[in-house]
């Protein structure tokens, strides 16, 4: 037994004191000083720090610190002996949740409790259900950054900050429904209006405000923002994080995953929102047209949001109605072909046949677009001088399965453009398509898109990509007409319209607000009859559409190479940009990876494709974990299924995304 003494008072076992700081990370914090043995175990000792601070209070949140080495006691059936814990081990006894404030993507602040002793995969799940945000493997969590210190302090109104920190969950139970919102959002008028904030769009912001916020200047600036991201696979203490901390919370893979109006109001506002942000503050580029496409469906969310209209909400008899449209969908299917339709498809293979005006740049030409005629079939383009030479070889055949397609479109001026760079073992061999109208060009962008990704025109969303790029066309198409039928559409007062709240900086600069105001009401009569979950909806679809979305940009220097670069991670592949110039140099598809190292102690991750090509870098604007736990990340998102529902394998995450410190 601990604390065997003689007659004299000396210790004749093995026992020896320890010391325990009572509080968070505190030199000055009480402590209480325990007689152990090497074989006492963890929560023997909970016990006796409990007994000694004789204070009654919950105390089952908390858990001991090891502050040397970094990591929680969570074992409690282990004994300090198994932890190597010895008398100079600096422990503390404190909460394992505490309170953090989160910056959402709206840019809005909220204070709850975090676990800080949990890995960060499950502290980000814990949010997310608190927010009532579905599939929460697609967000996570990023250090603030570094606030400049000004010498003049400016005076404004203080930031509101919403405080969910007294809201409790019932582990394991679904939140329920109540008033329209969960239920645990109805407790009081505080937690109401949070539950407004997360799922109502907000105003535009003060464009006196967005000009002074930093924006991206360069490439090399867009990497800064993915070296804050967060170690999924380590708790927030681990990470250097502290109790009223500030973190932001963000979406970070972008592949969302049955995104549902009905049941992802907030998981569906706070997407517009982090895409709307990406668009103003020129984190990812666009077009002068499609930015006024941009700033009208924000006007035109920001009126039917300020006026009330809410999104539809899950109704009590949402399972029949489900049925209802999946019997529907299903007499559809039963009746929409013959059998020998359904034959003729398995059996012909798609294919585009028409003339295209064709582009191939080259060093020292002043060579313009000639037309040719083009045939497109499974993944491969072939073209050649006229239709009657098409049985014969052809001028040049590109097989387009992994290349970077590109649009290039003015709707105002007719130019519909498509360019493709086409992986070569020089590098990326540059050809542009010119179509004549915008049939013509959805139908090629369409069959281009699938092809890069290895699929051919026979897949089954070849029509709704089709569809959806004609649908992004209409918007950028100026209204039609003076007419005054619709009022909402011709809006012809400009009445709550502030244009430099709604689009980027640099065309504030380029235009004055009496010119982007007609222009931008031009092209709100194209989704003024939009309900608000519709123009929700067609601003996401439109912001996916833009060439460089989903991009996260991180500084490396490749193997061999004496310049750093830069490296681009999709959720499909990942690409190789010059850093002077920002042209794409390579690209290599997710679906053509054998495997990935990483080699944590030189810092290098080593990729190896299919035809024994392998690529290895090392990275400079971040961690190489950073790069290791996207590439993992996006794999494990597309193991996804519909009928596994929400569940998710948290060790096979960890497996993909953890460094050797994980394990």
């Amino acid at each position: 037994m601990a604390g065997m003494k003689t007659a004299t008072g000396d210790y004749i076992d093995s026992s020896w004191e320890l010391r325990v700081f009572v509080g968070e990370e505190d030199p000055e914090a009480e402590s209480v000083t325990l007689r152990v043995t090497g074989e006492s175990h963890i929560g023997g000792v909970l016990l006796k720090i409990v007994e000694e601070i004789n204070r009654k209070q919950d105390w089952s949140d908390h858990a001991i610190w090891w502050e040397q080495k970094r990591r929680w006691l969570l074992q409690t059936h282990w004994t300090l002996d198994k932890y190597g814990i010895l008398a100079d081990a600096r422990l503390f006894f404190g909460p394992q949740h505490r309170p953090v404030i989160l910056r959402l993507p709206n840019r809005r602040a909220l204070r709850l409790h975090a676990s800080f002793s949990k890995p960060l995969f499950q502290t980000v799940a814990a949010i997310c259900r608190l927010l009532s945000i579905r599939h929460p493997e697609e967000l996570s969590l990023l250090r603030a950054p570094e606030k400049k210190e000004k010498k003049k302090k400016e005076k404004g109104l203080e930031e509101e900050v919403f405080d969910l920190t007294k809201v409790v969950l019932a582990g394991g139970v679904a939140p329920t429904l109540f008033r329209g919102m969960p239920a645990h959002f109805s407790d009081s008028e505080q937690t109401e209006a949070c539950y407004r904030m997360l799922s109502r769009p907000q105003p535009p912001p003060d464009p006196l405000l967005l000009q002074r916020l930093p924006r991206p200047s360069s490439l090399s600036d867009k990497t800064q923002l993915h070296g804050r991201w967060l170690d999924s696979s380590r708790c927030l203490m681990q990470q250097g994080i502290s109790a009223g901390d500030t973190l932001w919370l963000r979406f970070k893979y972008y592949s969302f995953f049955d995104l549902d109006p009905k049941a992802d109001p907030v998981r569906l506002t706070q997407l517009y929102e982090q895409a709307r942000w990406d668009l103003l503050l020129e984190e990812i580029d666009c077009t002068e047209e499609e930015m006024m496409v941009f700033a009208a469906l924000q006007y035109h969310i920001n009126k039917l949001s300020q006026s009330g209209e809410v999104g539809e909400l899950p109704s009590a008899d949402q399972g029949l109605d489900d049925l209802d449209a999946a019997l529907s969908n299903l007499e559809v299917k039963l009746e929409g072909s013959a059998p020998t339709d359904v034959l003729d498809s398995l059996t012909t293979i798609p294919e585009l046949k028409d003339y295209l005006r064709i582009f191939r740049p080259r060093k020292l030409t002043l060579k313009g677009y000639r037309q040719h005629w083009v045939v497109f079939k499974e993944t491969t383009l072939s073209y050649y001088k006229s239709q009657d030479e098409a049985p014969g070889d052809p001028i040049q055949q590109l097989n387009l399965k992994g290349c970077e397609v590109v649009p290039d479109v003015n709707v105002s001026g007719q130019k519909f453009c498509i360019k493709l760079l086409v992986p070569s073992p020089e590098g990326m061999s540059e050809i542009y398509l010119r179509c004549q109208d915008e049939q013509q060009y959805a139908h090629w962008m369409a069959g281009c898109r699938l092809a890069s990704k290895g699929r051919t025109m026979a897949d089954s969303s070849y029509a709704s990509e089709v569809q959806a790029i004609l649908a992004f066309l209409s918007l950028q198409r100026a209204g039609g007409g003076g007419s005054g039928n619709q009022p909402q559409g011709s809006d012809a007062s400009a009445e709550g319209l502030n244009p430099y709240g709604l689009v980027a900086p640099r065309f504030q600069r380029k235009f004055k607000a009496k010119q982007l105001t007609p222009r931008i009401l031009e092209a709100h009569q194209n989704v003024a009859q939009l309900s608000l979950t519709e123009a929700l909806l067609r601003f996401i679809q439109a912001w996916q559409s833009l060439p460089d979305f989903g991009i996260s940009y991180v500084l490396v220097r490749f193997k061999g190479s004496r310049r750093d670069e830069i490296l681009g991670i999709a959720n499909n592949r990942l690409i190789r940009i010059d850093l002077a110039v920002g042209d794409v140099v390579k690209t290599w598809r997710f679906s053509n990876m054998r495997q990935w190292n990483v080699n944590w102690d030189i810092q290098q991750v080593a990729i190896e494709f299919d035809e024994h090509i392998n690529v290895a870098f090392s990275c400079v604007s971040a961690s190489c974990r950073i790069v290791h736990e996207y590439i993992g990340g996006y794999i494990f998102l597309s193991t996804r299924e519909r009928a596994r529902g929400e569940e998710l394998d948290e060790d096979l995450f960890l497996q993909l995304t953890g460094g050797h410190e994980a394990f």
